[in-house]
């Protein structure tokens, strides 16, 4: 299948960027990354600088594979990263847009790679539960209600891969840092410090830039672990509780 592309290329965070065109000749069993694959392989057989993007496991578990694809966050399947996207999913001759995730607190690195520390800094600034070290307790020995380790666990499927921010028109980190409050903060070794952790990874957000929530759900629609905006509500709860309650 031959498809026409249109693709951000920008050398580097202080460039102005725009869309090149290339065309490509696919297959219908390749994955969306294989496709840009052989077109670098392409570009570097006629000298030019291939397509620069982010990629690791490529089996849609570590979210890196982060691209706009015709205006959509990671592609036009729900559910699904970018490296899941398979070529079967396009038609010959389509026209593909293909674009980094957009938010001034991601800037671009280069072409489709954006610097994401801005969600390791919240990450720091609370996301973790304190331990003595030593030997590792007894699974059983703290009892979990049924009900909040399914939500503990469904909140730390969350990957950390951008696609809430670049979906919200505010570039919003609501969802990302609200699913990392709740999977420690609904269980018992979370709670002892899940006033201060709610404060500070709340104000790490907002220092980094991030837009405020507005409730269009575009997150929750193009996460592809869909993580619930439920969490971004429980968040804005522990939030102001632990302001009131001066901690």
């Amino acid at each position: 299948m031959k498809l026409n592309l249109k693709i951000w290329r920008q050398p580097n965070s202080q460039a102005n960027g725009k869309l090149e065109n290339y065309n490509v000749e696919a297959n219908e069993h390749m994955s969306f990354l294989e496709m840009i694959d052989v077109l670098n392989e392409d570009l570097v057989a006629k000298k030019q600088d291939p397509v620069a993007f982010d990629h690791d496991c490529r089996e849609g578990i570590c979210g890196a594979c982060s691209m706009v694809i015709n205006g959509q966050p990671h592609g036009p399947l729900p559910g699904t990263t970018t490296c899941q996207v398979h070529m079967r999913h396009f038609k010959d001759g389509d026209t593909i847009t293909v674009e980094p995730f957009r938010a001034n607190s991601f800037p671009v690195v280069k072409d489709l790679v954006v610097d994401r520390s801005a969600f390791d800094r919240i990450i720091q600034a609370g996301g973790y539960i304190s331990v003595n070290t030593g030997q590792a307790p007894d699974g059983n020995a703290l009892p979990v209600n049924r009900d909040d380790a399914s939500k503990a666990f469904d909140a730390a499927a969350c990957i950390g891969c951008g696609a809430c921010v670049a979906a919200c028109p505010n570039a919003s980190a609501m969802l990302f840092t609200s699913a990392k409050i709740a999977h420690l903060g609904l269980l018992p070794q979370g709670k002892i410090e899940a006033r201060t952790r709610v404060k500070n990874m709340v104000e790490q957000m907002d220092k980094e830039g991030f837009g405020k929530c507005t409730n269009t759900y575009a997150c929750e629609a193009e996460c592809p672990k869909g993580i619930s905006v439920e969490n971004i509500a429980r968040m804005n709860r522990e939030y102001f509780k632990a302001v009131f309650a001066g901690e």
